[in-house]
C-alpha cells in the first residue's frame, strides 16, 4: 500500500509505519533532489488547526503583536483559503491564508496575510517565499485582478524580491507594516496577444476617416456598413457547429455596434472533408434563422484545413463610431447574463445567445441604433477591459472601469469576465445624462468614464486605481 506526495513521490506502509522506498533502494541521487516541503491548500481541521498553531507560536508570543490569538473575520469566511507547507513527515511547518477583501460579493480583490513560518523551518529551504508565490499563483487562478498584502517593514525586501509592488506605509496593530502589491497582468497580456500588432500590420491599409478601428466599415457613397470575421481555425476544427453560430454572432454584433440593421451574409468555408464541413455550415444556418439574417452566399472549399470567415451587410445612414467618444462621457456596459459559460471554453466564452428566442437577439442588436450614444463597440477578443482601451484609443483619451459596478454573472469571476468573450456585450460612451440602451433581456448600467490621456485604470471600491491596460491597444491611433 503506498501514499503519494504532491510532488509525486511514493510512501510503502508497512505494519509498524511508512517505509521510504528510496532510502531501502538506495537511490541517494534520487533523494537528495527530493523537495522538502511541498505546499496544498489545508482541508481538514488539523492542518488548520496545525497553522493556526503556528500563528499563535508566532505573533502571539514570539513577536508579540497580539493578546491571546490573532483570529479575526477572515478566518471565519468561507471563502478564505489557507495554504500550508508540509514537511516530508506531514508535520505543517508553515502557511498562509488568501481570499476576497469584503464581505459582499467577490469582486476580484483578494488580500493575502498571516504568513507563517515554523522556527526550525526558517532560512535556506524557502518556505515563506514558496508560499507567496503559491498565494499568488492562487490567487490568479481564482480570477483575482488585485491582490495586496501588509507586509512587516522588515519582510518588505523579500516581497520586492519575488516580483511585489510596494504601495505605501500603514500599520497593523500599531507595528509598521508596508500594504503591497502583486502585479497582475492578466488584461494587459491579452491585449497585447489579440490586438498590440494591429497598428504597425494595417498601417498600409488607412480606415475611413472618423472610423479607424470600428468594428463595422461604412461603403462610400452608400448607406450599407460592411463587417468580416474569421473563426480562429482551431476552434472550426474541434468545434464546427459551434464555429459556425459564432460566426454569425461576432458579425451581426459588429453592425450592431455601428447601429446598422443586418441585411445579409455572406460566408468562406474551408474543411478537410464534407462532413466537417456540414457540421460548420449546420452552426451557421441554424444562427443566421435565430438573428433573422439570410445567408446571400458564399464559398466552399473541401480538402483543406479548417477554416471559417463570414461577411456581414448592414444598413444605416447614421453609423455609431466606435472612436466618438470624449474624456468626461460616462462609459456603460450592456450585456447579457443570462446562459453560462460554452462546454469546453470556461472563462473563456459565455454563451448567452443559443437560449435565447429571435425577438430577443433582434432587440439587442438593435439597442445602439435605438439609443444612438456618442460611441460604441461590442465586446471583442480583446475582452470587456481592452475593448474599452479601444474605444477610449480610437476616441483619443483613457477610461475608468469601476469593478464593482461592471454587469456581471454570478458564474464568473471578475478575472474570466474582464476578459472573457460574451454573447452579447456592447461597450458605449455618451453624456452623463444620455438615457440606457433599450436592450431587451441585457443588463445595463453605467460603470466608469473616459478621461484624459489613455490607457485603462480599474477602480476598486476603496478609490484605488489600478493600472489594467497603460498605454493604447492597437496603436492605430484616434478616429
Amino acid at each position: 500500500m503506498t501514499g503519494v506526495y504532491l510532488d509525486g513521490s511514493t510512501t510503502p506502509f508497512a505494519a509498524d509505519g511508512p517505509v521510504d522506498i528510496l532510502a531501502l533502494l538506495g537511490d541517494r541521487s534520487t533523494l537528495a533532489r527530493r523537495p522538502a516541503f511541498h505546499i496544498e491548500q489545508a482541508t481538514g481541521a488539523a492542518e488548520l488547526t496545525a497553522y493556526r498553531r503556528l500563528r499563535t507560536e508566532t505573533f502571539v508570543h514570539e513577536q508579540g503583536l497580539f493578546s491571546g490569538d490573532d483570529l479575526d473575520d477572515r478566518d471565519a469566511d468561507d471563502r478564505t483559503v489557507v495554504l500550508v507547507a508540509r514537511a516530508p513527515d506531514d508535520t505543517v511547518i508553515g502557511g498562509v491564508r488568501l481570499g476576497p477583501v469584503d464581505d459582499g460579493p467577490d469582486l476580484g480583490w483578494w488580500q493575502g496575510g498571516r504568513l507563517v513560518v515554523a522556527p526550525k523551518a526558517r532560512g535556506p529551504r524557502g518556505v515563506g517565499a514558496a508560499l507567496v508565490r503559491s498565494a499568488c499563483a492562487r490567487a490568479e487562478a481564482e480570477g483575482a485582478l488585485r491582490f495586496d498584502a501588509t507586509v512587516q517593514t522588515r519582510n518588505e525586501v523579500l516581497f520586492r524580491r519575488l516580483g511585489w509592488q510596494s504601495v505605501r506605509a500603514t500599520a497593523v496593530v500599531g507595528t509598521p507594516h508596508v500594504l503591497m502589491r502583486w502585479p497582475i497582468d492578466r488584461i494587459a497580456a491579452q491585449v497585447t496577444a489579440t490586438k498590440a500588432a494591429l497598428g504597425p500590420l494595417l498601417a498600409a491599409l488607412p480606415a475611413p476617416p472618423g472610423y479607424v478601428g470600428d468594428d463595422g466599415a461604412p461603403v462610400p457613397g452608400t448607406d450599407m456598413i460592411a463587417a468580416c470575421d474569421a473563426i480562429v481555425p482551431s476552434m472550426v476544427e474541434r468545434d464546427p457547429e459551434w464555429a459556425g453560430w459564432c460566426a454569425v454572432l461576432v458579425n451581426v454584433n459588429d453592425l450592431a455596434a455601428m447601429g446598422a440593421s443586418p441585411v445579409g451574409l455572406l460566408d468562406a468555408v474551408g474543411a478537410r472533408d464534407a462532413a466537417h464541413a456540414a457540421l460548420v455550415l449546420a452552426g451557421l444556418t441554424r444562427a443566421a434563422r435565430a438573428y433573422g439574417v439570410p445567408v446571400l452566399g458564399g464559398h466552399t472549399q473541401l480538402g483543406v484545413p479548417a477554416a471559417l470567415s463570414v461577411t456581414a451587410l448592414g444598413r444605416t445612414d447614421r453609423p455609431v463610431p466606435g472612436g466618438g467618444g470624449r474624456p468626461g462621457h460616462v462609459v456603460r456596459l450592456t450585456a447579457d447574463l443570462g446562459g453560462g459559460w460554452r462546454a469546453g471554453y470556461r472563462g473563456r466564452q459565455w454563451d448567452s445567445t443559443t437560449c435565447r428566442r429571435t425577438d430577443e437577439l433582434r432587440t439587442m442588436t438593435r439597442a445602439v441604433a435605438v439609443g444612438r450614444p456618442a460611441a460604441a463597440k461590442d465586446v471583442s477578443m480583446a475582452g470587456i477591459a481592452g475593448t474599452l482601451g479601444m474605444l477610449a484609443e480610437a476616441s483619443g483619451c483613457g477610461a475608468v472601469l469601476d469593478v464593482a459596478a461592471v454587469p456581471r454573472p454570478a458564474g464568473a469571476s471578475t478575472g474570466d469576465w474582464l476578459t472573457c468573450f460574451p454573447g452579447f456585450g456592447m461597450l458605449t460612451a455618451d453624456e452623463p445624462d444620455a438615457a440606457a440602451l433599450p436592450a431587451g433581456p441585457a443588463t445595463g448600467a453605467v460603470c466608469g468614464e473616459l478621461t484624459a490621456g489613455q490607457g485603462v485604470g480599474l477602480r476598486w471600491p476603496d478609490g484605488e486605481i489600478t493600472e489594467a491596460v497603460t498605454s493604447t491597444v492597437t496603436g492605430m491611433g484616434t478616429a
